[in-house]
């Protein structure tokens, strides 16, 4: 009995310890901490990616990895989703996780295919999700606000007035989002320097940038950051600190559900033959290391991350599209498509102006100087306006804004050509997709150009499908970064 007493308390013991140990290990304290239970991830692969025809890709919304610049979507993960995209031959779909702690969960749902935001691989995480082959390497590091007289010390005073020992952190309260790879970091790091560091979390919609901004205020005193990330922040905050490694050097890559190896293994392919090359070094150059091209965005009303301004003709785009009835944002994005902003742009058809309007077309506005920018938007929405009375019949108003902006494109005859194309084999004339939209890339097959309901003849169908695409995803990007 004696010896069945001395094993039951050697086991209680070790029941004890184990759950002891449960709650001072960082993975399991961070789970236990956030309630963290990842939904049971759906089973969708590349084969079903390729059917549906569209790559569906989560990031963040930050100063490097996705963001709007003069009317353009930019950003290292989104100039590198493109790639990715064009090389499965898939349109694109980029969706913005506001709450970064939530990322894995709407991966699992089935939100997007695969998480693109530069995401340090860690054992935690792999227990979570596949990551893909890495595409960059990096340390974490401390950033921290530089005396306020820094410019006037030397060099070991400034030293000596920062942290350049992660032991000195002890005490320190450091800020970074919950769930991050730096909030697991500093956990580990608090275990391995034997003392505390009071790990402030910070809601998930705050970005990196956003805290090194909070750093260099001066509303905060610590934040942890990817070494690369920390690089360009620190051209247009000159007063933060960046010196102070507190990891090794550590794998950044995607993430796909474990449902989906095959994507994995085709990301992976991709990943391995475009890293390294001159095409990946030009696109993480541009990023992370042309400091005056991250300088000059941070300082324009027409960056996204800092302003709410697509192009210096917003005010006469807010008026003209009021006329109409239309979101200034759909405007500025059909804007963007024929001309890029750029009133002095001329076509080879001889369109001219911000909006491409033909003279002729001008003339029945009583508007002849289509360089002027705002008789340019002021013909175009005019013309808009008649498209929008002449294709009225279409029941659904999202349907009908198709018709219209591919009519603006390659004229309404060929767009009606297109609907009796799709009557008379059996699709519906009403819808753009999968319907009329098929028919019209089909006149440029003579089969179709010849048809007998046909009486506009050949069209290059391509144009007018690609416009009306890029157009909607631009305004679909336009939305979500700037205010209506």
């Amino acid at each position: 009995m004696h010896h069945l007493r001395m094993v039951s308390l050697f086991f209680g013991l070790a029941a004890i310890l184990w759950l002891m140990s449960c709650e001072t290990n960082p993975r399991n304290s961070g789970n236990k901490r956030t309630g963290e239970k990842l939904p049971k991830p759906v089973k969708i692969d590349y084969d079903q990616i390729k059917k549906r025809g569209k790559l569906v890709a989560l990031t963040g919304y930050s100063a490097t990895s996705y963001f709007i610049y003069r009317g353009q979507p930019m950003g290292y993960e989104y100039e590198l989703l493109q790639k990715l995209a064009d090389n499965f031959g898939l349109e694109l779909e980029v969706k913005i996780v506001e709450d970064m702690n939530r990322i894995f969960h709407r991966l699992n749902k089935g939100d997007g295919d695969l998480v693109a935001h530069s995401m340090t691989v860690t054992l935690n995480r792999k227990e979570k999700v596949l990551f893909t082959e890495h595409h960059n390497i990096i340390r974490q590091v401390l950033i921290q606000r530089l005396p306020e007289e820094w410019r006037t010390m030397k060099r070991h005073e400034i030293d000596a007035a920062l942290i350049r020992n992660p032991i000195e952190l002890i005490g320190k309260t450091v800020h970074v989002r919950k769930n991050s790879s730096y909030y697991h970091r500093l956990q580990n790091l608090t275990d391995e320097i034997g003392g505390t560091i009071n790990i402030q979390e910070i809601a998930g919609d705050f970005s990196t940038g956003e805290l090194i901004q909070k750093v260099a205020r001066g509303d905060i005193d610590y934040t942890i950051a990817d070494q690369n990330i920390a690089l360009i922040n620190k051209a247009y905050y000159s007063n933060i600190d960046i010196k102070t490694a507190v990891s090794l050097p550590q794998r950044i890559a995607w993430a796909v559900r474990k449902t989906s190896p095959i994507l994995k293994d085709k990301i992976d392919a991709w990943i391995n033959d475009v890293r390294g090359t001159e095409t990946y070094n030009v696109i993480y150059n541009k990023y992370f290391k042309n400091r005056s091209a991250f300088r000059a965005r941070m300082k324009s009303e027409y960056f996204s991350h800092t302003g709410n301004k697509i192009s210096r003709y917003d005010e006469y785009i807010k008026n003209y599209a009021k006329d109409i009835g239309w979101d200034w944002r759909l405007l500025a994005a059909q804007i963007y498509q024929e001309s890029r902003f750029d009133p002095k742009e001329k076509s080879w058809a001889g369109a001219k102006g911000l909006m491409q309007v033909l003279p002729k077309t001008a003339a029945q506005y009583g508007i002849h100087d289509l360089y002027n920018p705002k008789k340019s938007i002021q013909a175009g929405t005019n013309f808009l306006q008649w498209l929008q009375d002449y294709w009225k019949a279409i029941p659904d108003s999202a349907e009908q804004l198709k018709f219209i902006l591919a009519s603006y494109n390659t004229g309404q005859g060929h767009v009606q050509d297109a609907r009796r194309l799709a009557r008379k084999f059996g699709k519906d004339p009403d819808l753009w997709n999968n319907n009329v939209a098929d028919y019209l890339l089909l006149k440029s097959k003579e089969k179709y150009f010849n048809d007998p309901v046909v009486e506009y003849g050949y069209c290059r169908g391509e144009e007018p499908v690609t416009y009306v695409n890029a157009i909607l995803q631009r305004y679909t990007n336009y939305r979500k970064f700037i205010e209506k």
